[in-house]
């Protein structure tokens, strides 16, 4: 385990991987209470799946290219002092 503490950026990076967990989950979760309430069985569950795997999948690929881009230094001729 690091002895350094988490910084805000990096916690707040944390927080929006959480995020996308979430993003995934609650549409499942919608379709199997739409499912249960009209009758559905299985397309809400699956519909619901799907998007938000497909959501949360590219929304995830978009933050990992993004922090990659800020924690990946520049050429030695244009950083600035």
């Amino acid at each position: 385990m690091s002895k350094d503490p988490l910084n805000s950026k990096e916690l707040g990076y944390y927080f929006s991987l959480a995020q996308v967990g979430m993003e995934m989950v609650v549409p499942m979760g919608l379709g199997i209470f739409l499912d249960h309430s009209f009758g559905w069985t299985p397309w809400g569950t699956v519909i619901g799946f799907v998007v938000g795997f497909v959501g949360g999948f590219i929304h995830l690929l978009f933050m990992v290219q993004r922090h990659d881009a800020e924690q990946r230094p520049g050429p030695p001729g244009n950083r600035r002092s």
